[in-house]
């Protein structure tokens, strides 16, 4: 078959969108602020949500190839988005909360991604690495949105009322951490997963694949238990960790360093997960490229 040349390709809709949307989103936070008019509050969420994931599916629609559609992509981030969010919620409700729940959520996660995954793309041709890689981050893309959504809302919510403070700053960090998050986990997986496939007409379950799965969801369960971590040894770095464990809690003065430090971990933390990942992505097509040679469909500008 040859490959499909999509008429949109190269336009930069991704990057334009993006500063139109981060300008319209600083715009309603003004107004909501001016006006005091919770009913801003949904339109503040789903901009500030969607913004980010929704500009990664723009960037996939001007680089995918082949015979897949705009729609086709549109739906995959939409329709893939919501059944993600629900199939886990349904997979995780027993979960017990422990030290083990951040990993467990992390392959029950990525689970419900692969599999919408192979669904959405299982008559997508030519599978590349870079198609499974595009594709697998529009359904990570997808998934971000709605959670970041059912967070902000959650973040929204106070004794006192909305509390418009904590709703931005869970919006910006969301969207900032956003492409090295689900994005990026899915888009290994799918890379890994396409790259199996190639252009057979079924996906083909070999070690790889499995090894993939099991990566971005330990990758995943890192991430996810960074806040809890990061305290943790922010304790055992300043020698509180019996009198937290004695007490329950810390004196003001104490507990201020320690959150300080808590703070300066996590964030050294992500970047560290952040970079594994893309350096895991970044080797999975660059093997790929190796094996098949650079063709115009596997490139990604």
């Amino acid at each position: 078959m040859s490959e499909v040349i999509h008429p949109h390709h190269r336009h930069g809709w991704w990057w334009k969108t993006l500063l139109a949307g981060l300008g319209l989103w600083i715009l309603t936070i003004a107004i909501t602020v001016l006006t005091s008019n919770a009913n801003l509050i949904p339109t503040l969420i789903l901009v500030g949500s969607f913004l980010v994931p929704f500009c990664v599916v723009l960037f996939v629609i001007e680089r995918v190839t082949g015979s897949i559609s705009t729609l086709q992509v549109v739906l995959l981030f939409f329709v893939g988005g919501i059944f993600g969010v629900l199939g886990a919620s349904v997979l995780e409700v027993n979960l017990q909360t422990s030290i083990w729940t951040f990993i467990g959520v992390g392959f029950i996660e990525e689970f419900v991604k692969g599999v919408i995954l192979v669904i959405g793309g299982r008559h997508v041709t030519p599978r590349t690495p870079v198609q499974g890689a595009l594709l697998g981050a529009t359904v990570g893309a997808g998934f971000a949105a709605f959670e970041s959504a059912g967070y902000a809302f959650n973040a929204a919510i106070s004794a006192q009322g909305i509390n418009l403070v904590s709703l931005v700053q869970t919006e910006v960090l969301r969207a900032i951490l956003a492409p090295v998050g689900h994005i990026l986990w899915t888009a290994i997986l799918g890379a890994v997963i396409f790259g199996a496939a190639r252009w057979s007409s079924r996906i083909r379950w070999v070690l790889g694949v499995i090894v993939a799965y099991v990566g971005v969801s330990l990758l995943h369960g890192l991430w996810d238990s960074l806040n809890f971590l990061s305290s943790i040894l922010a304790l055992v770095f300043t020698g509180n960790i019996m009198v937290a464990l004695e007490r329950g809690f810390l004196p003001a003065s104490t507990a201020a360093t320690v959150t300080a430090l808590a703070t300066v971990l996590y964030i050294i933390g992500l970047a560290i997960a952040a970079v594994i990942g893309l350096f895991a992505l970044w080797m999975v097509l660059r093997r790929a490229r190796k094996r098949a040679g650079v063709g115009t469909h596997d490139r990604v500008v």
